[in-house]
């Protein structure tokens, strides 16, 4: 896996808990999806709900990922890490994240 697969992975799967979240059609409905759905919010509520539910989702995989690169603290430590494959392969080390963290989280890559 690539540094850029990594968090391009990361992106996905918060498209895919942002999808699942508003998701009242699947029969694998999610317990946030089931709650959503019992605000009966009309569909404006609905999408401003949406908005504010990705934006939240953005700034945590994003913070997670600069916590992750050492650009950002992950509570109250701040330190890089590298991260390796289950081949023992670098996938990223220090300053390799933030970059294209920024491109896919913040310029919708």
């Amino acid at each position: 896996m690539t540094t850029e697969q990594f968090v391009k992975n990361f992106y996905q799967e918060k498209q895919h808990i942002l999808h699942s979240s508003f998701d009242n059609q699947s029969e694998h409905r999610t317990l946030v999806s089931t709650k959503i759905e019992e605000l009966s919010l009309n569909k404006i509520q609905t999408e401003k709900l949406k908005e504010i539910v990705s934006d939240l989702l953005t700034d945590t995989f994003y913070t997670i990922l600069l916590g992750l690169d050492g650009a950002g603290s992950i509570g109250d430590s701040q330190e890089s890490f590298k991260i390796f494959d289950e081949d023992d392969n670098l996938i990223s080390e220090s300053g390799d994240l933030e970059g294209l963290a920024y491109e896919y989280f913040h310029e919708n890559k």
